[in-house]
């Protein structure tokens, strides 16, 4: 089992940038995949970006492909989401997680969460 714990949230405004952190327990980290979801007032838990265990393969939402970027630092068990460009529709409670290793877009462990408030 693993633990999360995200930062990094606050409000900014549109075309601003924020940096999440989320660090994770555990000896194996860097064996697993990690991704970040979001979920805004009224709707579903969505797939944001996710990152492979070594960190060469990174994916996507189309919806932040361009503006986001997934990273990770295996040496100090903490995977990053950069998030430039933003807009009010970025708007959601951030999620960091250890998604599936059969599918990057399922998350299997959760962290608490983090708000991301992005004004127009």
């Amino acid at each position: 089992q693993v633990q999360l714990v995200e930062s990094g949230g606050g409000l900014v405004q549109a075309g601003g940038s924020l940096r999440l952190s989320c660090a994770a327990s555990g000896r194996t980290f860097s064996s697993y995949a990690m991704g970040w979801f979001r979920q805004a007032p009224g709707k579903e838990r969505e797939f944001v970006a996710a990152i492979s265990g070594g960190g060469g393969n990174t994916y996507y939402a189309d919806s932040v492909k361009g503006r986001f970027t997934i990273s990770r630092d295996n040496a100090k068990n903490t995977v990053n989401l950069q998030m430039n460009s933003l807009k009010p529709e970025d708007t959601a409670v951030y999620y960091c997680a250890k998604v599936s290793p059969l599918n990057v877009r399922t998350g299997n462990y959760w962290g608490q969460g983090t708000q991301v408030t992005v004004s127009s």
